[in-house]
């Protein structure tokens, strides 16, 4: 899908974006990915999570709003690293671990009612938007001679990463987020079971996995390696979340938590710098242990701070149009996570129209990235209305143009 076909991603790739290309003289654009969802409610009740609605506040009934806004930036960072490709922006905001940590905290409060209703229910709301999505991608990928094999059933259940080709890789490669987030929700009735058991210590243990698979063998350079790599990486935000919902947070020491958290920040920044050459970045996607410790750290302060000090970004109400925005973010996040970067890729061909008429050439900055970015916003927010509604209709609700 992209104008010129782009390197095959590693497996154990998280976040990184490929180079968008274009015939003009613009310098196009480097190029991020995030879902919950209620489980099997009456139609027109509110979502949860990352695909569906904003969260809930317990005991309100009204919008968690801290947790809306947190979600919009991250959506907003997603969009910016894909357009910019800037390697710090990982750590100025770990957009992947917030949104895991928020993940797994709806996920805790839907599992007050039956495991198997709510894995059910959030794999409901998840898997259409997907297919209507990747039916595009899919049939584009074949169009231009793709041929898929069995592997192709990774399209209907992204227990696995879907196949692709080079020249769709740009639209395909985010959906890593989506297999990984399948996979927690999979595994989050047993999770929750054994952190109830000893919260601290397995929170604590969570962190482990990625440090064996960093200093231990190896994991295999294939799907599995790519799912288990992932899993590891954001186990740690996955259990925060579930330390959030059961109140474990609230009954830790601050000194402890910020203490903890500021370590593991250290080590996350550390690790990351230290090893630019091994890595040839310092991007946290592309170091899985240093990512960890630092959405580690960067979640738990950012949760904490909720749990202690019971922030909910009541007063965003008086902003009425920054209000609305945060309120589409949240009920078409996975819409606008889907498509975004097949808006990215459709705005270089798109911009490079403008070079042909000589007003827009002569007064637009039409070889700049922020450029490409503001059109990729406007083709996102034209996908919203168009494509959003699938989210509606996976939820058993009234299909809406805006939520």
């Amino acid at each position: 899908m992209s104008p010129q076909p782009s390197a095959q991603p590693s497996p154990h790739h998280s976040d990184q974006p490929p180079p968008h290309a274009s015939s003009r003289p613009s310098p196009g654009a480097g190029s991020d990915g995030v879902p919950e969802a209620v489980p099997d409610e009456a139609p027109g009740a509110p979502a949860e999570d990352f695909p569906e609605e904003p969260a809930r506040k317990a005991g309100t009934g009204g919008r968690d709003r801290y947790f809306d806004a947190l979600r919009a930036v991250a959506l907003i960072r997603v969009v910016s690293y894909h357009t910019f490709g800037w390697a710090w922006a990982g750590l100025v905001f770990p957009s992947m671990g917030v949104m895991f940590a928020l993940a797994g905290t709806l996920m805790a409060r839907s599992l007050e009612r039956p495991a198997l209703q709510v894995v059910r229910g959030r794999m409901r709301r998840l898997l259409p938007p997907f297919w209507f999505w990747g039916l595009f991608v899919v049939v584009a990928m074949m169009i231009h001679g793709w041929m898929p094999g069995w592997q192709i059933v990774f399209w209907i259940v992204p227990v696995g990463d879907p196949p692709g080709d080079d020249w769709g890789v740009q639209a395909w490669e985010i959906l890593w987020y989506l297999r990984t987030y399948l996979w927690f929700v999979l595994l989050s009735p047993l999770l929750l079971k054994v952190f109830r058991r000893a919260p601290v210590p397995v929170l604590l243990l969570s962190l482990v996995p990625v440090v064996v698979l960093q200093y231990g063998p190896r994991p295999p350079d294939d799907r599995l390696g790519s799912a288990l790599t992932d899993l590891a990486t954001y186990l740690f935000c996955w259990l925060v979340g579930f330390a959030h919902r059961e109140g474990v947070l609230q009954r830790l020491k601050p000194a402890a938590v910020v203490l903890g958290s500021l370590a593991a920040l250290a080590y996350g920044a550390w690790y990351a710098l230290a090893h630019q050459a091994e890595y040839g970045t310092y991007d946290l996607d592309e170091i899985p242990l240093a990512q960890t410790f630092w959405s580690a750290g960067f979640v738990t302060l950012l949760m904490y701070f909720k749990a202690y000090y019971d922030v909910d970004f009541a007063r965003l109400a008086r902003f009425r149009r920054l209000d609305r925005v945060v309120t589409i973010f949240n009920g078409r996040a996975v819409t606008i996570y889907l498509w975004h970067e097949i808006a990215l890729i459709l705005a270089v061909p798109l911009i490079d129209q403008f070079w042909k008429v000589p007003a827009f050439e002569k007064w637009l900055p039409l070889e700049s990235q922020w450029f490409m970015f503001a059109v990729g916003w406007l083709l996102i927010w034209t996908a919203i209305p168009l494509f959003g509604w699938v989210e509606d209709v996976a939820a058993r609700k009234r299909p809406r143009l805006l939520p």
